[in-house]
């Protein structure tokens, strides 16, 4: 158990992480990712595993494509096959990439066509019966994507790669599901996607992983009208009482669980992740289907969408929930999302004068707290909070950090949504897992709980909220965690 100074000072990072607003951790939070949704990366977990999987893994779940509608046929949400999707892990604290996995999609299509008249023609839906349960039962589909994962070791663009296999055969190439199309396509989903986990072998690991890319229910709470409307709630009410608004929708995830000895290095418990797309740099939209492109070094004919080439750009990131969102400046969010974690001193202002708290003030008539610079945000938004997950040797940068050593809190019943700051320390900020109610943590160390009985602290005993709330019932007991989406029919 660390001590209550160290406690408040994990609030205090929450502060400037979340605190005000939320379009489910980072849904459209930069003027530009608005434009690319399949690569808008929403929420990011890293947690050591538990309830019935081994407290010697790492579970990491990247989130992507905001705000799915379940009935959002007849192309539903596929990602990006132009894209590359990563989470990246620094295990000795220099804000550098050490090890990255690396997801790529494919589409397969089945030009499936009935007689009309005497001629065959194409179909106009995903699907022309029955698919599943099993991973192969996929006959009736005209479209569905797989994907491949590569562990690369080194900067993620430069180290060295190599394919994640399935340790049941070896291949490379894993099917994704088709999404919650409804019960009469898919009649038993929950068996379909569980046919989609698959025991892995990571290159330089000698246990076997867990991986899982798919459709999932949206695990993110937040009373998201209201709180983009100035916070039009009650933010010292019940924490329960507004609606999640967010409840019906459904996410992408690309999970992976990873045994602890293949992530830590000698000597260093403390690993920090997050996560990033990247897209090519130049796209052609919509060439003839009969023409012919010459692009990244090679011709492509009959492209139907766009033809992309190029150098991968980043163009989406993502570590601690709701740093790009409620911390960076809105001028600065779209090159947040392209940086990275070594050259986060340029927005060093946003963390040491943060403007949330202030805004805060205007909006409640509360007292902003008024220590300058927030040297308390510092350590657990940039650095880890000594004694809990700051590595020995760490170079000040934002990510998502875990202490691999803490004990897990498995009974999810026993687990506090609030965190560290409730005495739960392998909750957030020490990694975070499905249930912990980041916003709530955020609005209470907004306003000073970290700073304690400093005459500057402000408003810092009030129970912030957002009224939407969320803990580790709500979500499964084994990986993925995140439980199955919702079907987009019947419709209730």
């Amino acid at each position: 158990m660390i001590n209550k100074p160290l406690t408040r000072l994990a609030a205090a990072g929450l502060v400037s992480l979340l605190a005000l607003q939320a379009n489910a951790s980072s849904h459209r939070e930069a003027p530009f990712i608005t434009q690319l949704p399949k690569v808008d990366g929403t929420d990011f977990y890293m947690f050591r595993s538990y309830g019935s999987e081994s407290d010697s893994t790492v579970t990491f779940i990247a989130n992507y494509l905001p705000l799915q509608d379940s009935y959002g046929g007849p192309n539903y949400f596929d990602l990006d096959t132009e894209a590359v999707y990563e989470i990246h892990i620094d295990n000795n604290g220099d804000a550098v990439e050490d090890i990255t996995f690396q997801f790529e999609f494919d589409d397969v299509v089945n030009d499936l066509q009935v007689p009309v008249d005497g001629q065959m023609v194409s179909v106009p839906l995903k699907n022309i019966g029955a698919i599943g349960p099993a991973a192969n039962g996929v006959d009736n589909v005209y479209t569905r994507q797989t994907f491949s994962v590569r562990r690369i070791v080194g900067q993620r663009r430069s180290g060295n790669s190599s394919l994640v296999s399935n340790a049941s055969g070896g291949a490379t190439t894993f099917m994704k599901p088709l999404d919650n199309i409804g019960t009469k396509s898919i009649s038993d989903y929950a068996t379909y996607a569980a046919s989609h986990i698959y025991s892995v072998n990571v290159p330089g690991c000698a246990s076997p992983a867990k991986l899982f890319v798919g459709q999932r229910k949206e695990g993110f709470a937040v009373n998201l009208g209201e709180v983009f409307d100035l916070v039009n709630t009650n933010p010292v009410g019940p924490p329960d009482a507004e609606r999640n608004i967010i409840d019906d929708k459904n996410v992408t995830s690309l999970a992976i669980q990873v045994p602890i000895n293949c992530l830590t290095v000698a000597g260093e418990p403390v690993i920090g992740a997050w996560t990033t797309a990247s897209v090519r740099q130049a796209r052609i939209i919509n060439p003839s289907p009969t023409a012919s492109a010459f692009i990244g070094g090679s011709s492509v004919t009959g492209k139907p969408a766009a033809v992309n080439g190029g150098a991968y750009t980043q163009v989406s990131r993502l570590g601690m929930p709701l740093v790009n969102e409620v911390v960076i400046g809105l001028k600065d969010k779209d090159r947040f999302n392209a940086s990275h974690p070594s050259g986060d001193s340029q927005f060093g202002t946003y963390v040491t004068n943060p403007a949330l708290p202030e805004l805060l003030e205007i909006l409640f008539g509360v007292t902003a707290p008024n220590v300058f610079p927030r040297n308390d945000l510092v350590q657990v938004f940039l650095t880890g909070v000594p004694g809990l997950n700051q590595p020995a040797n760490v170079n000040a940068s934002e990510m998502l950090r875990l202490n691999t050593t803490t004990a897990v809190q498995n009974d999810p019943a026993q687990q506090n949504n609030l965190g560290v700051i409730a005495g739960d320390n392998a909750g957030f900020p020490n990694g975070r897992r499905p249930g912990d109610d980041v916003v709530d943590i955020a609005l209470r160390a907004a306003m000073g709980v970290l700073l304690g009985n400093n005459p500057n602290a402000g408003s810092n005993t009030a129970p912030y909220t957002d009224g939407a709330t969320v803990n580790a019932q709500n979500f499964d007991t084994s990986f993925p965690y995140l439980r199955n989406p919702l079907p987009g029919s019947p419709s209730n």
